[in-house]
């Protein structure tokens, strides 16, 4: 599953229920921020722990990516992303949240032929939800009084 629109729509608030919802049926699930297993698997390079944590990622029935596209990608987290999406295409379930429209995605990935290969995996038998409107925190906020008065 796809879900995207501008900042505040409510992404991330549909993502969770939707895990929290799968989490009472059962599932085993994960809620990733996508630079936080990009730090992970760095680290986990260097101390042995990679394919433990690639392994651990493919298991999990759920897998929430949010802030998916904030910034382009590197080398390194190009192949990292694919070999997430690759192990679970088929098996598990991926839900990506983000603020970048879908047509976006290949460009903040970078490189043509890997973009090709994660998206293709990503995007053709996903459902998409495309969220319009302005952030619920705006809306909502009791903290900055309505018209700019104080």
């Amino acid at each position: 599953m796809l879900i995207t629109g501008p900042t505040g729509v409510g992404k991330t608030y549909i993502a969770c229920a939707l895990a929290h919802q799968a989490c009472r049926e059962g599932y085993s699930t994960a809620y990733l921020r996508l630079s936080k297993p990009f730090r992970e698997l760095t680290v986990a390079r260097g101390d042995g722990r990679y394919g433990k944590l690639l392994a651990a990622y493919a298991k999990t029935d759920l897998l929430v990516i949010d802030d998916w596209g904030l910034a382009a990608f590197t080398d390194e987290q190009r192949r990292d992303i694919l070999e997430i999406i690759e192990d679970r295409h088929g098996l598990r379930s991926t839900l990506v949240a983000s603020q970048l429209p879908v047509d976006h995605w290949h460009e903040v990935i970078g490189n043509p032929t890997l973009a090709d290969a994660i998206l293709d995996r990503l995007i053709h038998d996903a459902y998409r939800i495309e969220l319009k409107g302005e952030s619920m925190r705006k809306t909502r906020s009791d903290l900055t009084p309505r018209g700019g008065q104080q």
